[in-house]
């Protein structure tokens, strides 16, 4: 089967979790050896963001960026298969639907801007609301990376017949004896600290983060690994906070396992793939309850209200206690989540469209 396979966010200045998601993805599915992938993008410049290079040849269309996006969605143009010859199937790797006469699926780890437009800008909430509308009724089969994504597209108007759970997998990482130090040395961090991964961005509630490591028993400092994305970097307000920017995938897994605890209390995501990674490295993990992270963390974290800051700090200050026992379950979790799980769900998915 051929499958043209949208890769244009690999060129934004903040790819993010759709970008690794993606990658990660076609990795797996290529490894399978029975689906030919070709990605597809627009036209760019420069090379797509570091980091994240597609693994896959691609075909380039005649126009890129937000221009791109614009003309699929408003007048269907430039097609995927002007540029990938007979595709069987095409796949949306994000909300935005390309413009295409083949069967379309796409993947979908939120819709979050529907509840809260408040950490969008007015045209990307345009977008996606334009996009959503597409996906509705041109969508063959629509994967959500979590039971909650799939609750929203069903309260959302979505054909409950055209979706299907498709969770994200994880990479299974081992990291060498002394990665660890190297990776506390390279970037002066002490002995002991807490980690958030991801970009920085509102709905990541790194603000309420930063105001509970005040009430965290050590005075440890928290350690921020990311993209800068959109809004106002939160102020530090006394607390010790030390933002390293985009820390390569060489060095996160060893990041991951150097910290004490790895605090992720996001107000909203899809899925909350940085929990899963953590867990495979070995770090005990605090995450919010009541959206998708607590059912990703099945468990194997210490789950908090993200919107009370005494909550949080709570849960750092259990998972420092518990951390031997949180490290044991989660990496027991993380194993058996796997991209390979993944992938065969996603080449299901590709012949069940194209029938």
């Amino acid at each position: 089967m051929r499958v043209a396979y949208t890769l244009e966010q690999c060129w934004h200045r903040v790819p993010g979790g759709t970008g690794t998601a993606a990658l990660s993805m076609a990795g797996a599915i290529v490894r399978g050896g029975d689906t030919e992938l070709i990605g597809v993008a627009g036209r760019h410049r420069r090379p797509a963001t570091p980091g994240f290079e597609p693994g896959i040849r691609i075909a380039h269309l005649p126009v890129g960026g937000a221009l791109l996006y614009e003309t699929w969605l408003r007048i269907g143009w430039p097609l995927v298969e002007s540029v990938v010859d007979s595709p069987d199937v095409v796949h949306a790797t994000t909300v935005i639907p390309p413009a295409t006469r083949v069967p379309l699926v796409a993947t979908l780890h939120d819709i979050a801007f529907v509840r809260h437009p408040e950490f969008f800008t007015a045209r990307g909430n345009r977008i996606f609301a334009r996009s959503l509308t597409r996906l509705r009724r041109d969508a063959r089969i629509v994967m959500c990376s979590s039971r909650a994504t799939l609750d929203d597209c069903m309260a959302n108007g979505f054909d409950t017949s055209r979706l299907r759970h498709v969770p994200l997998g994880v990479a299974q990482v081992t990291v060498p004896a002394g990665d660890a130090a190297r990776v506390r040395s390279a970037h002066g961090l002490p002995e002991e600290f807490v980690l958030f991964v991801g970009t920085q961005e509102p709905r990541k509630n790194l603000a309420r983060l930063i105001a509970a490591m005040g009430g965290v028993r050590g005075a440890l400092p928290l350690v921020v690994a990311g993209i800068a994305g959109w809004g106002e970097r939160p102020e530090a307000a006394g607390a010790d906070v030390r933002f390293l920017g985009h820390v390569p995938a060489a060095d996160l897994a060893a990041l991951y396992s150097a910290c004490s605890v790895f605090a992720y209390p996001s107000v909203l995501e899809g899925f909350g793939l940085p929990v899963l990674e953590a867990m495979s490295a070995g770090a005990p993990v605090v995450t919010s309850r009541g959206t998708s992270t607590e059912e990703v963390a099945g468990g194997a974290a210490v789950l908090v209200d993200p919107t009370d800051v005494g909550s949080i700090s709570a849960g750092i200050n259990e998972a420092l206690a518990r951390r031997d026992e949180l490290s044991a379950l989660g990496r027991a979790h993380a194993g058996a989540q796997t991209w390979e799980k993944t992938a065969a769900l996603v080449v299901e998915t590709y012949a069940e469209a194209a029938r």
